[in-house]
């Protein structure tokens, strides 16, 4: 009898675990969608197809190190809003900055002109600025997967799974980038939007754009930047 009460509590414990464990996956990948499509945007600096994808491997697994840093003080970080000021800052100025180079193209030019770029500066650089954008993001999810469930090990094998399944998507989004015209700008503009609502949870709490209305604004940004292909405005002309 002992034997078989044991026997249900454990099959309902691993039934528990597991469902906690997929639910922790789905919320990363869900979460991590506009974080993939930034970092893809990233790496769009780095000429050469395989040093993008070091650039990426790279940057994750310092990433993955700093979510696990932030995961350990999650219940301290939520505590001072400057964090989340600073990461909405950062992802502002990181679309700004694009924005910028968009709008005054001539200014770039002149600036590259003047110095030319070293390639392995500017390689080192990515590297930084996807560790350092995808703590940014991840203000938010690791916070959500902190809330789902207290067991530290699941949360950082859900967090393990979530950086796996971000470098396959971020993959894919470097490859899309090249294809589809206005997708780069949309990921620019879906950084603009995390950072505006990381800045309103910061600052005006009770105001914060609820996580629907974020993903539907994403969805649409999406929409539009998969709206069109480079080939087919190439075989236009």
């Amino acid at each position: 009898m002992l034997e078989q009460l044991t026997g249900h509590l454990s099959t309902d414990f691993s039934l528990r675990t597991f469902g906690i464990l997929l639910i922790l996956v789905a919320l990363e990948t869900v979460l991590s969608a506009d974080n993939a499509v930034a970092l893809a945007a990233l790496v769009q600096d780095v000429e050469e197809p395989e040093q993008q994808r070091q650039a990426l491997n790279w940057g994750l697994i310092i990433a993955f190190v700093l979510r696990i840093g932030l995961l350990f003080t999650a219940t301290w970080v939520i505590q001072f809003w400057q964090f989340e000021l600073g990461g909405a800052l950062y992802l502002l100025w990181l679309s700004g900055k694009h924005f910028w180079n968009y709008f005054y193209p001539d200014a770039v030019e002149e600036q590259i002109g003047d110095s030319q770029k070293d390639k392995n500066c500017t390689f080192g650089q990515v590297i930084l600025l996807i560790a350092v954008t995808d703590l940014a993001f991840s203000l938010d999810s690791v916070t959500a997967a902190v809330a789902v469930s207290s067991e530290t090990w699941l949360v950082l094998t859900g967090c393990t799974l979530g950086i796996i399944t971000l470098r396959f998507m971020a993959g894919l989004f470097v490859r899309w980038i090249s294809e589809f015209t206005y997708l780069l700008d949309a990921a620019y503009l879906t950084v603009f939007a995390v950072g505006v609502r990381l800045m309103f949870k910061a600052l005006i709490p009770d105001h914060v754009p609820p996580q629907w209305m974020m993903l539907t604004l994403i969805v649409l940004l999406f929409t539009w930047g998969f709206s069109r292909r480079v080939v087919a405005e190439i075989q236009r002309d």
